[in-house]
C-alpha cells in the first residue's frame, strides 16, 4: 500500500515561490503516475498538475502553466511541485496522488481516477 506525505506549504507573499514535495513509501514510485490537486475553501477539488510514470508526458491547468512544474525523483520516492508567481488565488490546500495508470506514459488529470492520497499541505499566499 502507497503511502502518501506532502510537506513544503505555508504562508508566503504574493509573488512569491514554494516548492511542495511528495514523498511516497510503501511500494516502488516508478509504476505510479503522481497529480497534484488543490481545494479551496467552498471549492471543489481541481487538478493542478500531472506527472505519468515514464516522466514523459505532464498535465498542467491552464492558470499553472508557465509557473508550476512538476518533476519527480524515483531514486527518491519524491514528486516536487515548484510554484512560482503565486497569487492569493493559489490559496488552497494541495493534495498529492498517485495511481498506476494504464500505460507508463498516460497522464490522468481525473481526481477520481487517483487512489492513494497525501493529508495535504496549506499554501497561503497573502501580503
Amino acid at each position: 500500500q502507497l503511502q502518501i506525505v506532502e510537506s513544503g506549504g505555508g504562508l508566503v507573499q504574493p509573488g512569491g515561490s514554494l516548492r511542495l514535495s511528495c514523498v511516497t513509501s510503501g511500494a516502488t514510485l516508478d509504476y505510479y503516475g503522481i497529480g497534484w490537486f488543490r481545494q479551496a475553501p467552498g471549492k471543489e477539488r481541481e487538478a493542478v498538475s500531472c506527472i505519468s510514470p515514464a516522466d514523459d508526458n505532464t498535465y498542467y491547468a491552464p492558470s499553472m502553466k508557465g509557473r508550476f512544474t512538476i518533476s519527480r525523483d524515483n531514486a527518491k520516492s519524491t514528486v516536487y511541485l515548484q510554484m512560482n508567481s503565486l497569487t492569493p488565488e493559489d490559496t488552497a490546500v494541495y493534495y498529492c496522488a498517485a495511481v498506476i495508470p494504464p500505460h507508463p506514459s498516460v497522464v490522468l488529470v481525473t481526481a477520481g481516477e487517483y487512489k492513494h492520497w497525501g493529508q495535504g499541505t496549506q499554501v497561503t499566499v497573502s501580503s
